[in-house]
């Protein structure tokens, strides 16, 4: 008997075959192998061979010689290069400030007790999970010169007996931006509402009902305990926005095509104009890096400045 329990005690321990073992750890790499493939061939080489590319002088069907730095060296020369840039910094601007406004508002509205919160939530999200293409159709056909609300606004003149007319959004170069400002708010306005929402619900409601007991009105204690409190969530709205815009495409691209004159035109579409229209794949190369560096450059520098204003709560 003592024989066979000595033995039995020196037996290996039986594996749960579920269990992870650090012996495994092959295992997880052969299941991210497809998506580290796909990374490696479709982003990790693509970007690297656009980096050779804009050192060369490239046409669609291949190269025709090494250029150097004359990509970039046209590209701070050239007006339309500039143009669009100009055109890329309004959309920022603009569109940027106002959809996190417009986010937070709407948050902070259905974040109250309020009857059929459920259905607005819905309905403001909508327009995220809508394909831009339709979208920005529809606003297309919205804004013309001859639409349903240039016929609304027009109708609502001869009501009130003054003449009122809707603006050219899609044929003026000074409003074909606005159109496309529009369209990008209606998109993604719903995703920061989301995002805010979670957020304000999150806020400690024992440091609200401090301030409260101190004295504080609403605005007071939204601004001095409700903003800082998320104010991590606005710095990463901020960033993923500012990002979007810079590589803003399709609602211009298919709302006006970038004109009247590229007044509507972005970065990213003079980007595949050089690439697909000119077949100017050296030049394209060298636009998108010069947009790379700008936006790592800005996302830097805010992640610097982040240290000011936000605040990140701590056990």
């Amino acid at each position: 008997m003592p024989t066979t329990s000595a033995a039995q005690s020196t037996s290996p321990p039986r594996r749960n075959p579920f269990r992870w073992r650090p012996d495994q750890q092959w295992e997880a790499y052969l299941f991210i192998l497809p998506s580290l493939l796909g990374f490696l061939v479709f982003v990790f080489i693509a970007v690297g061979a656009s980096l050779g590319i804009s050192f060369l002088d490239w046409g669609l069907t291949g190269p025709r010689g090494f250029v150097g730095l004359a990509n970039y060296r046209e590209l701070l020369r050239d007006p339309v290069f500039w143009r669009v840039a100009r055109n890329t910094a309004f959309y920022i601007i603009t569109i940027v400030p106002l959809q996190l406004a417009l986010g937070l508002t709407i948050a902070v509205g259905l974040n109250q007790a309020i009857r059929g919160t459920e259905a607005f939530r819905l309905i403001y999200f909508l327009p995220v999970v809508t394909t831009i293409v339709a979208g920005a159709i529809v606003f297309r056909l919205l804004l013309a010169r001859n639409g349903p609300l240039a016929d609304a606004v027009t109708g609502l003149g001869q009501l009130l007996g003054i003449p009122l007319s809707l603006p050219d959004l899609l044929g003026s170069t000074r409003n074909s931006k606005v159109s496309v400002v529009l369209l990008t708010l209606w998109k993604n306005t719903g995703f920061t509402m989301v995002v805010y929402l979670a957020a304000l619900q999150g806020v400690p409601q024992e440091l609200i009902d401090a301030a409260h007991v101190d004295g504080a009105n609403a605005w007071q204690r939204f601004r001095n305990v409700t903003v800082p409190m998320i104010s991590s969530t606005t710095f990463f709205l901020f960033i993923l926005q500012t990002i979007g815009a810079f590589q803003l495409f399709a609602e211009p691209f298919v709302m006006t095509r970038g004109g009247p004159a590229q007044s509507s035109e972005p970065v990213v579409q003079y980007i595949y104009d050089n690439a697909f229209r000119f077949t100017r794949m050296g030049k394209a190369s060298a636009i998108a890096w010069f947009l790379f560096i700008f936006i790592f450059g800005f996302t830097l520098l805010q992640n610097i400045m982040q240290r000011r204003w936000v605040y990140y709560e701590t056990e």
